[in-house]
């Protein structure tokens, strides 16, 4: 066999650039490059072994560990996890930083890998700069902090653990079930460290999307159930799209007459526009889908989770005889609340599911109500966002505006806050893939830093990101990135002076206003921060509009810009969009000296008589 000797950090440095992904039949790069900050933790080792290989693996420097994680991820979003991204920091801070992303991956599925420095594994400096010590544990480290948020994670104290740990690490990345973010912990010394290393881990290595096809058995009850149906409704998941099964869904839908409503992560798998797409579901959904649902009879869920705010918290789905039939290539989601599983790839199972059904399709009459409801929606809708003269617009209003001035190939990223309910329900996408909203762990911070991944992905598209001004006080540094890396984002920030979806949820759950806007908590002076001027100061365009009309106009010249581009505008933080929409379950406490508390955990209670546990 023939061997190469490398140091550890150089072995996995060319491992990486050595993975492949076929992509439109041609093979590509499986990794976009490493997102790093370095530190005495990763700088003597993997960075001089990233080093050697920059022009084959580029390294991009960031200003924040959190937030360059955040980029990574949508990177992989974006790219419908065909590729990914590594990242990697030093220990201590650097490395717990990043666990709040690693979260993010993990709750929405994405590849992401984590290369986070650690102790040194012969422990002869111990305690080392930055290493947390255990008591009673001398195997700890702070990075057993991504445990719980790895789908695999390894501690490498030695050279030759690269050889397997890679092996379990790419089947993860790669893997439509098992996919998630992988923490390899690199110990210090053994970065450093010689082995020779099997020569075979250099060579170019193809790795295609797996499409696992349905079990026979399951295909046969899952068309059993939808002949049955008389109500049916598909639930559109990300998994739509990170299958690439959009076309086939749309086929499906239109052949068998079944309306189509949207998950955060399945929004824009079909355009706006298509007749038989519904909008958006469950808590932040319109009328049309949410009315479809609670009344369907069968619910086809095509790779979704089945998130409480995609089910009203298992109140939503209240048909006569409802079942669930979960298209989903992880079992766990295909199990949920008693549905019959179809574990199977989206595509290859929608194709097959139709090949089933023979001539069935849905009533016409249902078909027909469904397409009546969309229509009303619409209408209704656009009484939200449309052009009005007012002091603060809602933010209904400014997605109004900032819908006008876009193409239909745009991207549109957000994540937390009242942004996100107010974009499923009203945004009107265009194209595949041009709603970009995290939102299964709804992290603040999220959005400029995605913003930056979704361009890096797919740099032909324009990107606008939609940001509170809570968001961006808790991480804006990545404005300083896109400008460094010539990668333009147009950025609009709507500041409502605090956080103001949850002062409303705060309100409407009986609380009296506080800590939550921020003339609300406790000051001696309220902040008055010229957000135009700060992003002008990381060297993006900026400037500050007083009207939506003047936010059209400064959006085209935005348009027109040659670098990232930020826009601000006051906003009213009380108004939101109260059409559409599905019981949540926020627990109301059932003491409170409160008339409002007590009144609202009243209602509550009441409400809980409708969620459908087990069922």
């Amino acid at each position: 066999m023939t061997t190469i000797r490398l140091t550890m950090a150089q072995a996995l440095a060319r491992a990486l650039a050595a993975q492949q992904v076929e992509i439109d039949g041609a093979p590509v790069p499986m990794f976009g490059g490493v997102w790093a900050i370095f530190g005495h933790g990763n700088v003597a080792g993997l960075g001089e072994a990233l080093y050697g290989l920059r022009e084959t693996l580029p390294t991009y420097r960031a200003h924040n560990e959190q937030a360059m994680a955040h980029a990574a991820v949508a990177f992989a979003k974006a790219s419908r996890r065909r590729r990914m991204m590594a990242v990697t920091t030093s220990i201590g801070p650097g490395a717990t930083n990043m666990v709040t992303a690693a979260a993010v991956a993990h709750v929405n599925r994405l590849p992401v890998l984590f290369l986070p420095g650690d102790v040194f594994a012969n422990r002869r400096p111990d305690p080392v700069l930055q290493q947390i010590e255990d008591f009673s544990d001398g195997a700890v480290s702070a990075n057993d902090c991504f445990r719980p948020v790895s789908r695999y994670f390894d501690r490498l104290q030695r050279p030759e653990q690269l050889i397997p740990a890679l092996e379990r690490a790419f089947g993860v990345l790669t893997d439509p079930a098992a996919c998630g973010p992988v923490t390899l912990a690199l110990c210090q010394d053994a970065q450093a460290e010689a082995y020779d290393y099997p020569a075979h881990m250099f060579q170019p290595r193809l790795w295609r999307a797996r499409r696992p096809r349905p079990d026979r058995a399951e295909l046969a009850a899952a068309a059993s159930a939808l002949r049955e149906a008389k109500r049916p409704v598909i639930v559109c998941g990300g998994g739509v799209l990170y299958s690439q099964a959009e076309e086939d869904l749309a086929f499906f839908a239109e052949t068998r007459g079944v309306p189509i409503v949207e998950t955060q992560a399945g929004k824009s798998a079909l355009v706006d526009a298509h007749p038989m797409n519904m909008g958006s579901v469950g808590v932040t959904g319109t009328e049309a889908s949410n009315g479809l649902c609670a009344e369907a009879d069968l619910v086809l869920a095509v790779g979704t989770r089945l998130q409480d705010f995609t089910t009203g918290s298992w109140a939503l789905f209240a048909g006569e005889g409802r079942r669930i039939v979960a298209l989903n290539t992880q079992p766990l989601d295909a199990g949920k609340h008693r549905a019959l599983p179809l574990v199977a790839d989206a595509r290859e199972g929608l194709r097959e599911l139709d090949a089933a059904l023979g001539a069935w399709g849905a009533p016409a009459a249902w078909t027909q109500s469904a397409r009546e409801a969309k229509a009303a929606w619409s209408q209704t809708s656009a009484r939200y966002t449309q052009a009005a003269n007012v002091d603060r617009p809602s933010d209904a209003q400014v997605i109004g505006a900032v819908q006008r001035q876009a193409q239909p190939n745009d991207v549109v990223v957000c994540a937390a806050g009242g942004l996100p309910g107010e974009l499923h329900k009203l945004w009107r996408a265009g194209a595949p893939g041009g709603y970009h909203m995290e939102y299964g762990y709804s992290c603040m911070g999220y959005e400029i830093a995605g913003g930056l991944g979704v361009k890096m992905a797919d740099p032909a598209r324009d990107v606008t990101v939609m940001v509170g001004d809570g968001s961006y006080l808790m991480m804006n540094s990545e404005i300083a990135t896109s400008v460094m890396l010539g990668l333009k984002l147009v950025i609009v920030v709507l500041d409502n002076r605090g956080f103001g979806c949850i002062n409303r949820l705060q309100r409407a759950t009986g609380g009296a206003p506080f800590n939550n806007l921020l003339e609300n908590a406790r000051h001696e002076t309220l902040p008055d921060i010229d957000f135009a001027a700060h992003a002008a100061s990381l060297g993006a365009a900026a400037e500050k509009v007083a009207s939506l009309g003047a936010l059209e106009d400064a959006l085209r010249r935005a348009r027109a810009n040659d670098r990232t581009t930020v826009i601000v505008i006051d906003t009213d933080p009380m108004i939101s969009t109260d059409a559409g929409g599905a019981w949540w379950d926020v627990a109301v406490p059932e003491v409170s000296e409160r008339a409002e508390v007590r009144a609202a955990r009243e209602t509550y209670e009441k409400a809980l008589g409708a969620q459908r546990l087990g069922d």
